[in-house]
């Protein structure tokens, strides 16, 4: 009877393969930050037009909500913008870092901050942590 054998596991190539599937990963995930981003303009969008309409407010006793109270909702709005933003251009650099195998101190950077996304960013930044943390990905890197 034959005896198996088991595959020869080539830590290069496993390396390689676990850093291209990071670098789509991340792509992902910057397409996640700019549905996020469509998500907030609508919601904008609709809370703009419905609480400046006139006609709204023309049949309430109370009537519009206070000025300050728009503007507390405008400083949200831009600030979930600013997140989303620049959690998608970071996403997409550090796709392509991990392309080319550069800037590893960045992708980590990046991974921290993906693991505020709960949950499917928690779980591409522990990836992150752990394939970037290999001594053999660190060597594969270029000197830093």
């Amino acid at each position: 009877m034959p005896e198996f054998v088991k595959p020869v596991r080539d830590q290069t190539t496993i390396d390689a393969e676990h850093l291209r599937l990071l670098a789509i990963f991340h792509f992902v995930s910057a397409g996640f930050a700019l549905l996020g981003l469509l998500f907030i303009a609508g919601h904008f969008a609709l809370f703009h037009t419905l609480f400046d309409n006139p006609k709204l407010w023309a049949d309430s006793k109370q009537g519009p909500p206070p000025q300050e109270f728009f503007t507390i909702f405008k400083w949200v709005y831009g600030v979930f913008t600013v997140w989303f933003l620049g959690s998608g251009i970071a996403n997409v650099v550090s796709g392509f870092f991990l392309r080319a195998r550069k800037h590893r101190t960045f992708s980590l950077v990046v991974a921290g901050f993906n693991c505020l996304h709960m949950p499917l960013g928690t779980i591409l930044g522990v990836f992150t942590f752990i394939v970037l943390l290999r001594e053999s990905v660190r060597a594969s890197y270029s000197s830093e």
